[in-house]
């Protein structure tokens, strides 16, 4: 999900919720230089210091805008730090659920190549964002032999949890998640925030809390698996949306619920002229300089809210001057194909947007008060 741009095609994902992020400009004199770390009173530290003392800790965790390229780069520069001060690590990925481990431990090995990983992990089914943003931290684990963990649950799971509730999915099929403690005001407020700022639907209280609940769901499947790892001694360094770990909501809390307080949080930071730090919180700050440049293009997307549904993935809500819009699709639709393909999943429709070139024409079928239709969904040229 993102607030810099409204509606994602993908189910809501605290990646990109946060935006804070502004385009470096002049700074001002007394603002950290790009290399530095901002820590707790505005002391400024660098990485060789910073390190050092992290890699004493239980579980480090990584911010990120997951189609950020710069912030991708800053994970795998501090992962190598982290990683020469203590060689036993583990790296936990939020990109993946439990299903896809064993391609993950394969990849390690040497077992497969780029192209294997992506369909045995089920890439563009489980995630969807660009797999070239995170390849190069997946050799530097690779190249190093460092163990790979994937943290997440399948939305399928985290949907059943959340609307038939955990006493009704048998232990060995969550994977032994417990239940989540409750989410704190502060959290539950800024995902009632990122709610409405998606769905403009105020009577439907019930679609909040079953939003929250997967939340939760997703929070304490990551923290669980982090936990898990962290008992084998290694330092865990888990990888997720800065969403997940802000304030010390999301992940760190479930992590201080489960009895693991050894963690700590970390996030990048692109200053803008004011040089004021992000409202959200971290243990520590990355200044990272104007890596615009570099940034690849804006990824298209077609402006609804979706979620599963039996005969394919349902819109639950339409952004305004969207392509969706533009196109007649309405919430309560339920897309069945798209480019002729079935859709049985989110993750389904997010992969194919993701595949979409400027300027072309996306076929969709759906099904609207029982019947079938077409419609046909039309994007954008690029901007360049």
């Amino acid at each position: 999900m993102s607030r810099s741009r409204a509606f994602p095609v993908r189910a809501l994902c605290l990646g990109t919720a946060l935006a804070w992020l502004a385009p470096l400009a002049a700074l001002a004199d007394d603002c950290p230089a790009p290399g530095q770390w901002q820590v707790a009173g505005g002391e400024t530290q660098t990485t060789a210091g910073l390190m050092a003392e992290l890699a004493g800790s239980d579980v480090v965790l990584l911010g990120e805008q997951h189609d950020r390229l710069d912030h991708h780069r800053w994970q795998l520069h501090t992962l190598a730090a982290l990683h020469a001060h203590r060689p036993g690590m583990v790296i936990g990925l939020e990109m993946l659920p439990r299903e896809a481990q064993p391609a993950l431990d394969a990849w390690v090995a040497g077992e497969l190549d780029e192209a294997a990983l992506l369909e045995q992990s089920d890439w563009y089914r489980a995630w969807g964002f660009d797999p070239e943003l995170y390849l190069p931290i997946l050799h530097f684990a690779r190249m190093q032999r460092i163990p790979l963990l994937a943290l997440n649950v399948t939305p399928a799971l985290r949907g059943r949890l959340a609307t038939e509730g955990w006493e009704a999915v048998p232990a060995q099929e969550r994977f032994g998640i417990t239940p989540p403690a409750p989410a704190p005001p502060a959290y539950r407020a800024s995902l009632e925030a990122i709610y409405a700022q998606h769905a403009d639907r105020d009577d439907e209280s019930a679609d909040l809390e079953r939003f929250i609940a997967a939340q939760l769901v997703w929070d304490r499947a990551m923290a669980t698996a982090l936990v898990d790892a962290a008992a084998e001694g290694s330092l865990v360094a888990g990888l997720m949306g800065q969403g997940h770990l802000a304030d010390g909501d999301g992940v760190p809390y479930q992590l201080d619920d489960l009895g693991l307080g050894d963690h700590r949080s970390l996030l990048p930071w692109t200053p803008g002229p004011d040089c004021q730090p992000p409202a959200a919180r971290a243990d520590a700050l990355y200044v990272l300089g104007d890596e615009s440049a570099f940034q690849p293009p804006e990824p298209p997307r077609l402006g609804v809210l979706i979620g599963d549904h039996a005969e394919g993935v349902l819109v639950q809500g339409i952004a305004p001057g969207s392509v969706a819009e533009a196109a007649g699709l309405a919430e309560g639709d339920v897309i069945v194909t798209a480019a002729g393909r079935p859709m049985a999943q989110p993750a389904d429709l997010t992969a194919v947007i993701g595949r979409q070139a400027p300027g072309t024409l996306l076929p969709l079928e759906i099904r609207r008060d029982g019947e079938r239709r077409e419609v046909l969904a039309r994007f954008p040229p690029s901007a360049s």
